[in-house]
Formats: C-alpha cells, sequence, structure tokens
C-alpha cells in the first residue's frame, strides 16, 4: 500500500460525523494554539514582518478555517496588546495528494470575505509530512491536528518468517495480537515521528512554536486500548469472509499505518530526536464518536464516520465493488 496515494479523507455527507467529532478536539485544543501563537510574541521582541504558519495534513472542511480563524484572531489580539502592527500572515495548509484541495480552497471563500483588506495568503503545499516541505529556517508556527498518528507505510515485520500473517484476522493491534505486532507498530511511529521532527527543525525558525494533536491512549500497553474503528472493520470483513465475500488472504494481508501513541512514547521520541523542548504534553479524552452523535440515527451516522477515513484504502485493498456492503 502506498500511503501517500490511498490515505485521505472523504468528504462531503460520509464525513458529516469525523467533522462532528474532530470539531470538539479543535474546541479543546484551541487555547493551546491561542497561547503558542501569542507566545511568538514576547514582550521584548520586535514586531515581524511577515509571520508564516503551516497547518499539516489539514484535510478539508470548517475545522480547517477554524484553526486559521483561531490563528488570525491570536495574532491581531497580541499585536493590539503590543502596540504592534499585525504582520503579514502566510499560512500554507498541507496534505496529501489525494486530498480534496478544490474544496478546501472553494470553502476559504467565506474566511477571505471576513479578512479583507487584511494582507493574508494562504496556499497548498501538497505532500508528506514525513520530509521535507518548506525551506530551511522559514516557519514559525507549525499545526497538526489528527495527522501524525498516521504512519508513513504499513510497519514490516508483521509476516513469520514464513510469510504468515501475525496478526490473523485483525487489521491493528487487538487484545489478541501477538507482542511483536505492537512492537512492529511502535518501531514504525518511531522512526516516521522522528523523520517527522528533524524535518520540522529544519524548516523553523528557533523559539518556533509547534501543535501537535495526536490520536493517542493512556496505557502503557497498546493491545489494552484497541481502536474500535477497526475492530469493527476487522469483524465486519470478517463475517464477510464467512459468506464467501471476500478471500480470507484478503483480510490477512491488510494491515492498516496507523499508530495510538501514549505520552511517554511519544515524550520518548521528542527527548531522543532532540531539536525540540516539550512545554505542554496533556493527554485527554473524549466522548466516543457513539456519544458525539447522539442517539438518533446513531448507527448510520458510526458508519459514515468510520467510513470517511477508512473508505480509500478499502477500496483499495478489498475492491471498489465491495465497499458499499461493508460499510451498510
Amino acid at each position: 500500500m502506498d500511503v501517500k496515494e490511498v490515505v485521505f479523507m472523504k468528504w462531503g455527507e460520509e464525513g458529516y460525523t469525523q467533522s462532528t467529532l474532530t470539531k470538539k478536539v479543535i474546541s479543546v485544543t484551541k487555547p493551546v494554539l491561542a497561547g503558542a501563537v501569542r507566545s511568538l510574541f514576547p514582550g521584548d521582541s520586535d514586531p515581524y514582518e511577515v509571520l508564516n504558519i503551516a497547518d499539516l495534513g489539514c484535510s478539508v472542511g470548517p475545522n480547517t478555517y477554524s484553526v486559521i480563524s483561531t490563528v488570525i484572531e491570536s495574532v491581531e489580539s497580541k499585536c493590539r496588546e503590543l502596540n504592534f502592527q499585525v504582520p503579514e500572515l502566510q499560512i500554507c495548509l498541507n496534505d496529501l495528494p489525494g486530498n480534496d484541495f478544490n474544496s478546501l480552497f472553494k470553502g476559504l471563500t467565506g474566511l477571505s470575505q471576513s479578512q479583507r483588506g487584511k494582507s493574508i495568503f494562504v496556499m497548498g503545499a501538497p505532500g508528506s509530512f514525513y520530509g521535507r516541505l518548506f525551506p530551511r529556517r522559514s516557519l514559525h508556527l507549525v499545526h497538526a491536528s489528527y495527522g501524525v498518528h498516521w504512519l508513513s507505510k504499513v510497519p514490516p515485520g508483521l509476516k513469520s518468517l514464513e510469510g504468515l500473517p501475525l496478526n490473523k484476522g485483525k487489521m491493528y493491534i487487538s487484545k489478541t495480537s501477538p507482542p511483536s505486532v505492537a512492537r512492529a507498530y511502535l518501531d514504525q511511529f518511531q522512526e516516521d515521528f522522528t523523520f517527522f521532527l528533524k524535518s520540522r527543525a529544519i524548516e523553523m525558525v528557533p523559539h518556533g512554536r509547534m501543535v501537535l494533536i495526536l490520536h493517542g491512549r493512556q496505557s502503557a500497553d497498546a493491545s489494552k486500548e484497541y481502536f474500535f474503528a477497526w475492530e469493527v472493520l476487522a469483524k465486519t470483513i470478517s463475517d464477510m469472509v464467512e459468506h464467501g465475500l471476500i478471500g480470507e488472504e484478503k483480510l490477512d494481508s491488510f494491515d492498516v499505518p496507523y499508530y495510538t501513541a501514549s505520552p511517554e512514547e511519544v515524550r520518548n521520541v521528542v527527548e531522543r530526536e532532540g531539536s525540540f523542548l516539550i512545554e505542554y504534553l496533556q493527554p485527554f479524552a473524549l466522548d466516543s464518536v457513539a456519544d458525539v452523535i447522539g442517539d438518533e440515527m446513531k448507527g448510520e451516522r458510526l458508519a459514515k464516520n468510520i467510513r470517511s477515513y477508512t473508505e480509500s484504502m478499502i477500496s483499495h485493498h478489498f475492491g471498489e465493488e465491495i465497499v458499499d456492503r461493508i460499510y451498510d
């Protein structure tokens, strides 16, 4: 699986619930982002002429525009406080090439109207954030919400020496997975996150700020906090295997490039890589998707949520002709 080609958010009706859940994430973390922006303006500093911001893994939809608005409002508020002229803002929106950048920029119309007369420049930066995206020492602020838990590739080491699947019947770490599966996922996360930090360290100015929000877990044992969506999909596809609709080897050969790290695992990578200091690392719990959307039409909207960020991978591996039956 080429992650750069097959992992992207499906927008439209199916993206509704994903937007609802991530809206809560954006709301909860808004004070952290605002604080990071304000910290770029210490009282003894000179005014900026240009402030460069990157939103990595931006996807498409209202949550992206909410992040941009928070940055703009925080910059303006701090500049008023210091009696500074508001700098020009260059905002780079990044995601993988499969992201719907056309819809993303069409959706900026309302934001552009509300910010008319201000020097705000928004541009797209397609590509993987597991590598360089921007010139050396060009970014003042980096934001990434619900993106860095996606891995650059499916971890190697998920098969035995004989080529047999070690995580048979599953597509992610579960309570039945052998320890070697969790270890392979952790190894891949450590490799990817290290490369992510090294790339941002080159691109960011000294004393720049980075705000990362990851889907994580609180337990030290990854098998004790398995991800609900992957369990539901694996069970659904297993049932279809039993009915002869999908070959068993198709399920056994499918593993997702995703890892929910613990706070300690995140801290260990940051400290070992050495380019950044952690000022704030705080896990927080959200209601499940089912709780977020309420009781009415819960099952249908839950299925649409899962479909919004998994369909591109599922259709690529299992075939487009079977997709509707998997999610219905």
